[in-house]
């Protein structure tokens, strides 16, 4: 007779057996972290691959399967056995061409587990584990095999299973408008399907991002939840239904997880750039982190038009203008949009409309750009595709090399389409489509940067794939923006950015990479051209964008009549670096305020900055990362008293103080406001 414990111990035990068989044919192999922080293991179960993840013996991620649906032919997801495996440690410190740290250490140990089929066919393929105290990256590597002639990618079936219902900061996928969506703030249990990076914050005050590093010719991941707490990879497809077309062998982008006590140890983990290859570029002498201004602004102000008439803003006369404040004021880059053919009418829907080397009739393009080198400045180029891809393809070698014969050294490039990018015509001249992120824009975007290195031009991608990691192979890819950005404040339905968002972009898209937020605007109301809009922030946490969001190339967005008005905000934006030798966070809340601190690569000077949301804070600095030995002049842009981003919101206060490494610094901040700091060695 069969007791009741005996009973409820067989449920008990039949229900985990339904969850993850665990049978006598495990096959399991381990590798930990340098410092035995992380451990990943990789296991089969009857035949089918898993892997888990623990940190400090307890677990981050379930045991997760792994595998791939191909097309016409049998899944490659079970039946298998570890044919071999291999362990190894690796560490370097390497250089950054430029970036927000100069030198990384890339400190890991690697499984490599190959598998093949223990019947049938018996194809292989292996999976590869870097484990750093900092996070974990693994990989599919599929080789060239006589049973595998071609390799078409239906579904990735890599899981993620979380132990929990975590907080998430997500943004969803597969929607009209790309990436330019606020986070939304939830359990993970009300994620459907999102893009990455995804953060999120455990009950025990862990923090993980999940993305993917060294994305090349394969489709951009998404992770879309199954069901519970599990989410699996969900690949952008092409047309016609397939999610990646590999030919005959693949080998994925790196699907990582950083982890870590805090956000600023997101913030501040390498782990993404330490899992791309090398630099590329053999002189990157012409790469040169720098700061720009140009002809933008005005237009979402609508003060002035990208298409030609009595509006257009891109006229030689203009430019000039421009250039002029440029080389009065430092910056290096002068960005003119709408100074080609193709503006007028409804360009971003009316697919092929623009020439890559023709200007309009009043945009003296040689002559602006000599007047540009005359003055110490360049000229900024600016491709706008209106997504139409192989159109811009077709013109792509001497758009470039036009450019490159100009003295043009940076590129702002822009893919505005709804969702979409126009692919091909088909036999009734129907356009076809494919995502912005799938492997045609992914494979698109690498010819483009690779063509630019060529040329000598740095980019600046708009509306283009997320970033991961590959600016340490290709350092000219210098920065994007895949997410809203400072235009939404001048036209957006929100009325402009709510206060939280710049503070949540330090642990959701920056975690990806550089962005183009395009900082620096000092009229922080537009009642003349866009009243039911306004940045909704103080002018002292405008300036702080500078250190809290990283980009080299950085924009001075507003109007150069602005800056001439409040000329003490210009002189913080002419001297705050783009190039940084070391990054810190002293203070970090996802969402509700951060302090970061970065020193610049060319001096012993420090900068610190520091915002926060619609509710005002007080926090307290150590300065423990100035040297110890040195006393510094202090000079501090912070919000006055009476400031408040919606009634007061230039209230500002500069002054100057002596502190060293034993300072601990009051940061008083106003209702949606900030605080800049320069830190210059007293001689």
């Amino acid at each position: 007779m069969r007791t009741p414990l005996f009973s409820i111990l067989l449920v008990f035990m039949l229900s985990i057996i339904a969850a993850f068989p665990i049978t006598s044919t495990a096959q399991t192999h381990t590798v930990t972290s340098p410092e035995n922080v992380l451990s990943v293991t990789f296991g089969l179960n009857d035949g089918v691959p898993f892997y888990s993840v623990d940190r400090f013996g307890v677990p981050v991620i379930s045991p997760s399967r792994l595998g791939f649906q191909l097309q016409g032919t049998a899944p490659l997801d079970r039946n298998f056995r570890i044919a071999a495996h291999h362990t190894e440690t690796f560490d370097e410190t390497w250089t950054q061409v430029w970036g927000e740290k100069k030198h990384i250490r890339n400190h890991y140990n690697e499984l490599r587990v190959e598998l093949q089929e223990a019947e049938g066919a018996r194809r292989e393929m292996s999976v590869v584990f870097r484990v750093y105290d900092d996070g974990i990256g693994f990989r599919y590597e599929i080789p060239e095999q006589e049973n595998l002639p071609v390799i078409d990618i239906l579904d990735e079936l890599t899981e993620f299973t979380l132990t929990g219902n975590h907080t998430a900061w997500w943004v969803g996928a597969y929607q009209w408008n790309r990436f330019e969506y606020y986070p939304q703030e939830t359990p993970l249990s009300a994620v459907d399907t999102v893009h990455t990076p995804l953060t999120m914050k455990t009950a025990d005050d862990l923090y993980l991002s999940f993305h993917e590093a060294a994305l090349v010719d394969y489709s951009t991941m998404t992770l879309e939840r199954t069901e519970g707490y599990t989410l699996k990879a969900n690949l952008m497809p092409w047309a016609d239904g397939v999610r990646v077309k590999g030919g005959t062998s693949v080998i994925t982008p790196w699907r990582t997880i950083q982890i870590s006590d805090t956000p600023g140890g997101l913030f501040t983990s390498y782990l993404i750039l330490n899992l791309n290859e090398p630099n590329k570029i053999e002189d990157t002498s012409w790469i040169k982190p720098s700061k720009y201004v140009g002809i933008w602004w005005e237009m979402h102000l609508d003060k002035s038009t990208w298409g030609s008439g009595e509006k257009h803003g891109a006229t030689t006369e203009n430019a000039k203008r421009y250039i002029d404040f440029a080389a009065e004021h430092g910056f290096d880059h002068v960005l003119v949009e709408g100074w080609n053919t193709g503006w007028d009418g409804e360009w971003y829907a009316s697919g092929v409309v623009f020439s890559f080397t023709e200007p309009y009739e009043d945009f003296d393009l040689e002559g602006v750009a000599q007047y540009a080198l005359d003055n110490g400045v360049r000229l900024m180029g600016h491709h706008e595709t209106s997504a139409s891809v192989l159109h811009y393809e077709d013109q792509m070698e001497d758009a470039f090399a036009l450019y490159e014969r100009l003295g043009v050294r940076a590129v702002k490039s822009g893919y505005v389409g709804h969702g979409q990018e126009i692919f091909w015509l088909d036999d009734d001249g129907e356009p076809q489509y494919e995502w912005h992120h799938g492997q045609f824009m992914v494979n698109h975007h690498q010819r483009v940067v690779e063509l630019a290195a060529r040329h000598k031009i740095a980019l600046n991608v708009h509306e283009g794939v997320k970033d991961t990691g590959l600016r340490r192979t290709w350092p000219n890819l210098m920065t994007r923006e895949v997410a809203i950005g400072q235009e939404y404040n001048a036209w957006g339905e929100a009325g402009g950015n709510p206060p939280e968002y710049t503070v949540q972009l330090p642990f959701t898209r920056s975690l990806a990479g550089p962005f183009d937020y395009t900082p620096g605007v000092v009229d922080l109301h537009f009642d003349q051209y866009r009243p039911d809009n306004r940045i909704k922030s103080t002018l002292a946490k405008e300036l702080a964008l500078y250190i809290t969001i990283y980009s080299p190339l950085h924009m001075a967005a507003d109007l150069p009549e602005h800056y001439e008005a409040r000329p003490d905000a210009l002189e913080f934006i002419k001297m705050v670096p783009t190039d940084w030798y070391d990054t810190k966070v002293l203070h970090a809340s996802i969402g509700n305020y951060v302090t970061i601190v970065r020193k610049d690569v060319n001096s012993d000077d420090w900068y610190l900055g520091s915002i926060t949301d619609e509710n005002g804070r007080f926090l307290e600095a150590p300065l423990h990362f100035l040297d110890r030995d040195r006393e510094y002049n202090a000079i501090i842009y912070r919000d006055g008293h009476d400031a408040d981003w919606e009634s007061n919101p230039y209230d500002m206060v500069i002054e100057e103080i002596t502190v060293n490494a034993n300072t601990i610094l009051p940061i008083r901040l106003a209702a949606g406001g900030g605080q800049v700091i320069r830190f210059t060695p007293v001689p």
